[in-house]
């Protein structure tokens, strides 16, 4: 993640300026559940709204005209969709008005990645899989392609009926957890699904009269989602349930201002892995803290430590990716030397250096 710093805003006597500073320092943060990173760029201008030099629309605008103008940011698609969809959680978050519906959750992804995804606000027509760090390369099962509107409606449907009437905190928490793991786990929409969750649910959760700065999102995005993950995983042969303990403890700190350690190697499945401290640190990497690797290029590591004979094709299945980003993954992992091409194209396999 840049090193970014909005400390100072955060502690604003101005009420606007503060909220402002939170809505951006989240919005930058959220990055994190994809692996992503903002540019300086965008930094410049987010200072230049929280100070109300800019509004939010003159953000979008200079954020677009810096892309169509540099042609030579444009290679790095991910860096753009960073800052793009940065400026629109931000403006999203200082907006008041919301509503629990499945159009409100359709809705928010439309925003956020319009120009950016064509599929945006858009419900997916086809199965999926991720590979998953904390799962030890393997995949929650999301809903099924035919199912997911009248999943959505469904859950949304329960929520607002459910009446939080009389219980206690723990059980509130408990609840919630539940409802943003279900939420999660249908993932309707193709890619964008946690950012786009984390939005709906912190906007949620201000109607209930939780004060929610954010923060705790910004600097937990990546916990935020394994817990996610967590929540909805079983692998009875390996002692392995879905648990949302993860995520209570995410919510404790965030609705109750607890200070419950939020460490991500504390997820993993194995129960023992001591995850780097490089990546607690919002670096991408998960192997080695002596290792620069994206979230993308662990995860192929990971599958080509399993199966060397895996093919582009089957990679782009397993972590949901073009054949063409994986084709670029791998050149980048060739580059570093964490992977080598052995034997011909055909019989070939891929031996991993590390």
């Amino acid at each position: 993640m840049n090193g970014y710093n909005f400390e100072e805003y955060l502690q604003e006597k101005e009420p606007q300026k503060r909220e402002k500073g939170y809505a951006w320092h989240t919005a930058i943060g959220l990055q994190a559940v994809d692996g992503l990173e903002t540019s300086g760029y965008l930094l410049d201008v987010a200072e230049k709204s929280i100070a109300g030099d800019i509004t939010f629309e003159e953000a979008n605008q200079l954020i677009h005209s810096y892309y169509k103008e540099n042609i030579k940011h444009t290679a790095n698609d991910r860096t753009e969709e960073a800052d793009k969809v940065s400026v629109r959680i931000a403006q999203l978050l200082s907006e008041k008005s919301f509503v629990l519906s499945p159009a409100q959750y359709i809705s928010i992804h439309a925003r956020l990645f319009d120009g950016v995804y064509k599929y945006a606000g858009k419900i997916r027509e086809y199965n999926i899989t991720k590979a998953e760090w904390v799962l030890d390369g393997d995949t929650v099962l999301y809903g099924g392609a035919l199912d997911l509107r009248a999943t959505l409606d469904y859950d949304i449907s329960q929520e607002r009926e459910f009446s939080y009437k009389d219980l206690s905190m723990d059980q509130v928490i408990k609840h919630l957890a539940k409802f943003v793991s279900r939420l999660w786990q249908i993932h309707i929409f193709s890619e964008g699904n946690t950012r786009a969750t984390a939005v709906f649910f912190i906007k949620y959760l201000r109607t209930l009269g939780f004060d929610v700065t954010n923060e705790i999102f910004a600097q937990n995005a990546w916990y935020f989602r394994n817990a996610l993950v967590r929540a909805n995983y079983n692998n009875i042969q390996k002692g392995v349930h879905e648990t949302t303990e993860f995520l209570e403890l995410f919510l404790r700190n965030l609705l109750l201002g607890e200070n419950n350690e939020l460490k991500n190697r504390n997820l993993h499945i194995s129960g023992t892995l001591n995850a780097p401290k490089c990546y607690e640190n919002k670096n991408n990497c998960t192997l080695d803290c002596t290792l620069d690797c994206t979230l993308d290029e662990t995860l192929v590591l990971n599958l080509l430590k399993k199966n060397p004979q895996m093919t582009q094709k089957q990679l782009a299945q397993k972590i949901n990716k073009s054949e063409r980003t994986v084709k670029s993954i791998t050149a980048k992992l060739e580059e570093k030397g964490f992977i080598k091409r052995e034997g011909g194209k055909r019989f070939g396999y891929w031996s991993v250096q590390i």
